[in-house]
């Protein structure tokens, strides 16, 4: 069992991890480069973002929501 795990481990730190070792030794000389998948993590956020905000404009502006303070149970 002790075999399997570490075959695992093998896995992971010598074969896995060889992209983020690549871009740990990139980070010293290309900064923007090594934050590579982080930039494209925030991109999407943004696109996200501007699609919802979008979408909140498109339902306000057709004034599909009821906006009586007792139109939600919660509220009264």
């Amino acid at each position: 069992m002790k075999d399997f795990f570490e075959g695992i481990a093998w896995l992971f730190t010598e074969i896995l991890f060889i992209p983020f070792n690549a871009l740990r030794e990139l980070q010293d000389e290309y900064w923007f480069l090594a934050n590579f998948m982080n930039w494209i993590f925030v991109i999407i956020c943004f696109a996200a973002l501007v699609y919802w905000m979008l979408q909140l404009k498109k339902f306000n502006d057709n004034d599909e929501e009821d906006r009586d303070p007792k139109a939600h149970s919660f509220l009264g």
